[in-house]
This record gives structure tokens, sequence and C-alpha cells, in this order.
């Protein structure tokens, strides 16, 4: 019989290795293919431009970010200027689009010296600030991401920032790293992210490029996620005197997309990131989903009838790869946010291109929507393409597809009956429907490399099952109101009103760096899934700073929506403000630097936070159910654990925790020690979720399961099979023994069970005044008779079995046995 049963063990050990293997296969081909979450958003660009929602309002309301040449950078305009394209070294342009607030940086707040900033080229200042944002703006602590495989895909185009007649002598030896690989390098290492750091530069498409990069890095596993888009700082007017040479310039410095009256391109500045996540993550991390990658491809023209002449079969063929990599068809994409630069030449052919695959195969009632940000911000080159996937996340988000500006009427260059393909002329409305809502992105270099990618709107929150809720509950969002709580820099005041006066730390006389614009980080904070009251938490750097962060969130129409998302931020740090809910009176008081009910502001002091678990008795039914629905991190840990216990014990998580009728009653051992460690290790996910991430963890009895998994030592799927293996091993010993705590200090107790001998041990020291007694039940009833008659606190704890003590030891070399395929590591957590 004993051989029956172990052969039975056996057999129940492998096939749930067999069905975790089964899953793991299946999990690493849906990786390939998996969606990628957009889950937060960093942006500068032309028109004062510092947030996606001020990048939103721009388009929406058909303006464009067209300007005069900057007067802070050293340029001669006066002698730039000559209307003969002809005229050696020269513009006839004297307008684009253009960061005229590029020379502001806060360079102390990043750790970086006066002098070193100074000499850094403005495109890697003007990074470090977005990226910063788009982080906040994912809910992600920029300063927690040290040590992670967080991945950097940059486009950027060289610029000649520092002529070497110009340098200074005391700025000699910074500007070596002035080169554009460092540009990524510069954020990878400011941030301590440790996955492929990658500077793009493919011209006009390099953004492009570069989220293509990062979305076949994230599939493959080499990183967890992702900074990915591009940025364009002209620290020179050359890129203006080189295309006067050609005639490529539209001498208004308007981009006339597509229109029969586009007389060339006009270029300009800016910097977009995403921050980019495997779908499944984001929604196991809680992050808020805004839109998601379908589909990215990249080719090149190949040899041409020109090398920076346009090739429109190619075009054709980078779109056709998009689509096979989503897995669609073309009639299920509906817009296209196009490269348009409003050049003769290329407009017509990506015109033609994007006829010949979305405009042949669809109804005359659903034409392909085709427009071009370019026409609002012009030609943003290496920050283009990205600038063009903003553009349609927030098109996603507000239901609702912006005009195409300057467009008399569409280039008579193409024959628009070809297909059914309709210029955005008007703003048209994308309400959604049953099928997902979709745009493709295009973006064409100059030296022939071109780039599409298909954008989709957010998933619709899976809907709980009745065994429990689906696995990951990461929520949509809205793309230009996700944020964090924290202040960027001590400036961050002076950034909100746009003062002239940069404070220490910032740099002025560089032409190119970048203020901070924290006011619009902090500002805009997205919704949660649950509406639970949240107070605000919020932190800075100075006692100004963190001022400022009240008067902005006092500007916020619903703030209750901001508090959960600002959670992640709050610890960040040292000076910090809780306001509880109603928060106009503590918002108000705290920006005034008074006191008010409902708020408490002050400095923080060095404390350190340990994650304790703790052992069985700590469980009710029910438990943790409430949280599935207000805390999606939570709910998405407990659907991984159930996932991984199914196998090990037959039953579900979720219905045990319901106390279903068909399942087994979480009284039982073998049922409460697993639900319990699920409980546990879901929790700390969430507190880490919220930014509490403990200095060293615990664990009390089943607790060190818990507390192995949160510390790195035990994988899920090991720690699962150490709680269910183990707790099943108990019902070997059901029934034999029980546990009595005691109000009574180790020394006391170990006196009292002195005189049943072997029978009772004291088996935990929970405190000064609390000792637990295990041992056979028929000496544990003569103790709490004698406990009872001596005023001594006891209780006996609902088990059946005597945990801690000598009646364990015959279930040693069973469990070893049964755990031992499991692989520990070294611990990341003490």
């Amino acid at each position: 019989m004993a051989n029956e049963d172990k052969l039975r063990d056996y057999l129940k050990r492998v096939t749930a290795d067999l069905q975790q293997a089964r899953r793991r296969l299946r999990e690493a081909e849906a990786r390939q293919h998996e969606p990628l979450a957009i889950v937060g958003i960093g942006c500068r660009y032309p028109g004062g431009v510092g947030s996606p929602r001020e990048l939103w309002r721009l388009v929406a309301d058909g303006a464009d970010a067209i300007g005069e040449f900057p007067d802070n950078r050293g340029w001669d305009l006066a002698a730039l200027y000559d209307p003969d394209p002809e005229a050696s070294g020269t513009s006839y342009v004297t307008r684009g689009g253009f960061l005229y607030d590029a020379d502001r940086f806060d360079a102390e707040f990043f750790g970086i010296s006066p002098r070193e900033a100074e000499a850094m080229e403005p495109q890697q200042r003007v990074l470090l600030e977005t990226a910063w944002e788009a982080f906040e703006r994912a809910g992600i602590d920029p300063a927690a991401l040290g040590g992670s495989r967080t991945g950097v895909f940059v486009g950027a185009i060289a610029q000649d920032y520092a002529a070497p007649e110009d340098v200074r002598p005391e700025l000699e030896g910074y500007l070596m790293t002035n080169t554009t690989s460092v540009v990524s390098g510069r954020l990878a290492y400011t941030f301590g992210l440790e996955g492929p750091a990658v500077t793009v530069d493919t011209a006009c498409s390099s953004s492009l490029v570069a989220i293509h990069l990062a979305a076949q890095a994230l599939r493959r596993g080499e990183c967890t996620l992702a900074l990915a888009g591009g940025v364009t700082v002209m620290p020179t007017p050359v890129l203006f005197t080189e295309f006067s040479r050609q005639r490529g310039l539209s001498p208004d410095g308007l981009c006339r997309s597509f229109s029969d009256s586009a007389d060339g391109t006009g270029f300009a500045e800016g910097a977009g990131l995403l921050v980019l996540e495997r779908l499944s993550d984001a929604r196991r991390n809680g992050h808020p989903v805004l839109a998601v990658l379908r589909g990215t491809a990249v080719n090149q023209d190949g040899a041409t009838n020109g090398l920076t002449a346009p090739n429109g079969p190619a075009q054709e063929r980078v779109i056709h790869q998009a689509l096979a990599d989503a897995g669609l068809t073309a009639d299920q994409v509906d817009a296209v946010e196009a490269h348009g630069t409003g050049t003769n030449l290329g407009d017509p052919i990506e015109a033609r291109a994007l006829l010949a695959t979305y405009g042949r195969s669809r109804p005359a009632d659903r034409p392909l929507w085709l427009g071009s940000i370019k026409s609002n911000i012009g030609h943003t080159q290496a920050a283009a393409g990205v600038a063009g996937v903003i553009k349609m996340v927030l098109a996603l988000e507000h239901d609702r597809l912006p005009a195409t500006l300057h467009v008399d009427a569409p280039t008579s260059h193409v024959d628009w009956e070809d297909g059914t393909v309709r210029l955005l002329t008007e703003p048209q409305a994308w309400p959604a429907h049953d099928e997902p809502r979709r745009a493709g992105v295009s973006s064409l270099g100059v030296s022939g490399t071109n780039a599409h990618v298909i954008v989709e709107e957010a998933p619709r929150e899976p809907e709980a099952e009745e065994d429990g809720p689906a696995p990951g509950t990461g929520h949509a969002a809205r793309a230009g109101e996700a944020g964090g709580a924290t202040a960027v820099g001590e400036n961050a005041a002076a950034g909100t009103a746009k003062a002239a006066d940069a404070t220490a730390g910032s740099i002025t006389s560089a032409p190119g760096t970048t203020a901070t614009r924290a006011d619009t980080a902090t500002a805009e904070a997205a919704p949660t899934a649950a509406a639970l009251p949240v107070p605000l938490l919020l932190s800075a750097k100075s006692v100004t700073a963190l001022r400022a962060r009240a008067e902005q969130l006092l500007g916020v129409a619903e703030p209750h929506d901001a508090a959960a998302s600002l959670l992640p931020g709050a610890g960040r740090f040292a000076e910090r403000a809780v306001v509880f809910p109603p928060f106009a009176d503590g918002l108000a008081a705290l920006a005034r630097g008074e006191q008010a009910d409902g708020l408490i502001a002050g400095t923080v002091q060095p404390g350190r936070t340990v994650f304790v678990f703790p052992g069985q008795g700590s469980q009710w039914l029910r438990m943790g159910l409430e949280l599935l629905d207000a805390a999606p991190v939570f709910a998405a840990k407990m659907g991984d654990c159930a996932d991984a216990l199914r196998p090990l014990t037959g039953w579900d998580l979720f219905a045990v925790l319901r106390g279903d009728a068909d399942a087994p009653p979480l009284g039982r051992d073998d049922v409460v020690q697993p639900a319990i460690w699920a409980v546990m290790v879901s929790l700390a996910a969430q507190w880490r979720a919220y930014g509490v991430h403990p200095h060293a963890v615990v664990g009390q009895s089943q607790g060190e399961i818990a507390a192995a998994h949160v510390a790195g030592v035990l994988s899920l799927d090991d720690a699962a099979r150490v709680v269910a293996l183990r707790s099943r091993s108990l019902a070997g010993i059901a029934g034999r023994g029980g546990m009595v705590p005691l109000g009574v200090g180790a020394d006391r107790a170990q006196e009292l069970v002195a005189r049943w001998g072997d029978r009772l041990s004291v088996s935990v020291c929970n405190g000064p005044q609390s000792t637990v007694v295990s041992g056979d039940n028929d000496a544990l009833d003569e103790l709490l008779a004698y406990a009872d008659a001596h005023d001594i606190r006891a209780r006996r704890i609902p088990l059946e079995y005597a945990s801690h003590s000598p009646h364990v030891e015959p279930l040693r070399d069973e469990i070893l046995a049964s755990i031992a395929g499991i692989t520990p590591h070294a611990a990341e957590i003490p």
C-alpha cells in the first residue's frame, strides 16, 4: 500500500510538472505575438507643448506651431536670410517649429554639474526630462528602475552643438559624450537601466524604427520595459541652409501635407518618448494601458532611381509587413497618420502607396482617413514618427481624428478615386464600435529606411469569470492624464509660471537646453479601476516645489481621479504631503504654506520597511475578494497564484475563497496554507506597486514560503509547489496533535510543559509574553485545563497537527522528495 501511495504521489508530481511545462511553452509562443502596451508618454513639441494633453489641445484646436527662428542660439539671423535659393550659406526660410525654452535644464535634479550640463548637447537634456515625465505618467517611479532590465531605444540625428572654435577651455573634456551613441546611453546611465540601449539614426524614420526595435526586444525578452522614441534639437541652422540649396523648404515654414499647394517641408524640433511593456506585464503591474502596438515593420528602398528619392513599392511592402506582424487585414485599420512632409515628390508617392495597400479593399462608406501632424508642428525629423503615434493614441482617447491643416485641395498628382482613402480636411468623429479601432503610422527616412506601425485602442477590461477574475486587470487610461506626483527639480514652481528666471542648477546660457515641465507631469493623473476614496500623496525636493504641486492640482477638474495614480511616486522625495478628500481646502492651504484639517505635510525622516508574513491562523472566508475589484496588481498576482496552484492542488483558489459549494473548505490544512500564501504574495505585489518596497522580509511558519518568493529566492511556480506539497504532506499526521498559544514567556512555557515530558514542546516564541506549545491532543487538553485554573491566557488553534514539533519529523523525507525539483536563487532582499 505504501508503494502505491508513493507511485500515486510521483505521478501527481510528474503530471503537475508536465502541465507547468506546457503552460510555459504556450506563454513563450504567445509572447512572440503579444500586443505591446503603451503605458506612458512624455513629449516636447513646438507651440509650447510639454505634455500629451497640450499636444492634443494644439491639434484639436487646429493650430499650427510654426514661428520665427529663435534669437537665443547665437544664429546671425540678419546674415542667415537671403530670398535667393542659390545664395551660399543662407536660408530663404526664416520660420520653423522650435522649442523656444530649450535653453533651460534642471541639471541639479539629475545630479549633473553645471559645467557638464552646459557641455551636454541639448538633445540629451531634453530627453532626460521627457523620460522622467514619461515614467511618471506610467505610474512608475523613475528612481526605482535602477538595475532593471529596462531598454532604451532612441532616434537621434547628429548635431553640431559645439564647434571646436567656440569651446571654452573649462568645457574641454566634457564634449566627448556628445556623440549620438550617448543619447541612449545617457538615459540608461542616469536611470540605471540595464536593458539594451540603442541610438538609431535613419533620419526622418529614426523614432519609428526605434519603436520597432523596442517591440522586438520586449517580445524576445531582452527587456521587461522599454523607453522608445526620438528627439531633435537644432543648435545650428545648417539644415535650413542645406535644404535651401535643394529648394526643398516651404518658404513660410508650413507643411502642406497632401495639398495641391504643397511647396516644400518645414523643419521643426521636438521630443517624444513612449514607455512600452508587454500587455500581460502591464496588466500584472497595474500600469495604465493607453493603447497597444499591434504590429511593426521596417524595410529599405534598396537600389532606386536616387538615394534620397522615395520608393512607392517599398512603402507598400512595409505596410503589408506591419499588417502581417499584427495579424490584421488592411480593412481592419481605420486611419493612417502619414509621413506627409508637404513635398510635391514625396507626398504623391506616399499617397499612391496608401491607396494601393489600405484603399483597395474598403467599402465606400468606410474610407481610410489620412492625415499628418506635420501640418501642425512641422517636420520634427528624428522625433516625427513618435509624434504621429502620440497623436493617434490621443485621437483614440478622445474619439476624434483631428484635421490636417493648410489643404486648399488634395494634391492633383494623385488619382484619389483609385481607392477609398479620404484626406482629413475636417475633423472626424471616431467613435468606439464592436471591433477595436486601429491606426497605422508611417515614417520614411531620407536614406530609404521606411517604418510602419499599427496602433490599436486599449483593450477593454477582462471580465471576471465565475471562478474568479481573469489574471491581469490593468486598466485603460487617458493618455494625456496619466501622471506622477513628483516635482522635477527645485525650479518646478518657476516652470509652472514659465518664469524667465532659472533657479540654481538650471542652465540658461547653453542653447538648446530645456526647462522642466513637472507641472504637466503632476497635474495629469489617470483614474484607477477602483472608485474608492484615496488621499492625494505628493512629494518634492523642496517646500517651494511641493507648494507648486498643490497649486497645480487645484486646477485639475477631478483631483480624486489623480489620487491613486499619484501613489507610486509619493515616497520619492523628502518633502511630502498627504491631502484627504475633499481636497480643495487642503490643497489651497498647502499651496499657501498653511495648515488645515485634512492636510499633513513635513520632511520625511530616514526609515526602513520590513514585510512580515504570518503563518496559519490569519485567514478568513472571502479574504481578499474585495481587493480583487479595487487593486489591479493584487488581482493580477492572485490570478498568477491560482494558475500556479491549480495543477498542484486540483482546486481553484477563487472558488475556495468564495466558499463555493463544490470547492474544498478553507479550513482544511492542505487548502488554507496555499490560500494564505497566495494572498500574502499578492498583497506584497500591491504594496510594491504603490511604491512601498521592503528593505527586508521575514516569515513565520509557513509565511517563510511567501517571504522566500518575495525575496527572490523562489520563483512563483517553485513557491507554489513548496506550499502545496508541504501542506498536502501534513495529512499524514492529521488528528494526532495540535497547538496552543499561551500568554506567558518562553521560559515559563518551558516550565509548564516539562510536566508532560515529550508529549508537549515549546514550538514558537512570538513575543515576550506569547509562546506556542505543540504536542499530543490529550496533553494539550490537560494543559488548557491547567491554564484555565491558574488564570493563564490560552486557546486551541484550529489545527489537526502539531506543527514545529517532533510530530512533523516523519514527514521530512517525503517533503524533501516532493520539492526536489525546485531551483532556489540568491536572495535579492535580506
